[in-house]
């Protein structure tokens, strides 16, 4: 039997990957992911491989369809995406979920350190050069940035996913 070189957990080694999906599929989390106009397709993979590692229910990506699956690390196989290709049929898509829009270039937005998540939660992260668009930041319930220490006032996008599906899982799965 050949070795199984996959980026998988032991568990799943050795597993299609439709029944690595399909384990997976029994225990998602809630949290749901959304992706809209972020230009660089590294950075849409480096968030899918963040939902994948957290375990989304789905990811959303709203706009642009295509994005460079090699940053998502083949992770894209084992959950849900989405592809929207306007606000409108993203939001139909939402009811009875909290949008938490994560960025950092409105006064609306406050530290994320302060949020109390539900369960149903969907995450929005938008471009780095643009941010998340007017329309969406209107629509979303809540508006939070990550704090910086250092010199810059933001971390990358990616970075920026993975920090903030940590601490949604930190208050919902690990108590």
């Amino acid at each position: 039997m050949e070795e199984d070189t996959r980026n998988l957990i032991d568990e799943y080694k050795g597993l299609s990957n439709e029944q690595v999906f399909d384990a997976l599929d029994k225990k998602r989390s809630s949290l749901e992911v959304a992706i809209e106009n972020v230009e660089h397709d590294f950075n849409i993979g480096t968030i899918v491989r963040n939902a994948n590692s957290f375990n989304v229910a789905k990811v959303h990506i709203i706009g642009k369809k295509k994005y460079n699956r090699r940053g998502a690390m083949c992770t894209d196989k084992y959950l849900e995406i989405v592809h929207h290709p306007d606000l409108e049929s993203f939001l139909s898509t939402q009811n009875g979920r909290e949008l938490v829009a994560i960025e950092n270039n409105t006064p609306r937005a406050a530290a994320l350190n302060g949020k109390k998540f539900i369960q149903k939660t969907t995450l929005i992260f938008g471009s780095e050069n643009n941010g998340i668009s007017k329309e969406l930041l209107e629509a979303a319930a809540d508006v939070r940035y990550i704090e910086s220490f250092g010199s810059t006032r933001s971390v990358n996008v990616g970075v920026a996913a993975g920090i903030a599906m940590y601490e949604w899982a930190r208050q919902n799965i690990l108590g």
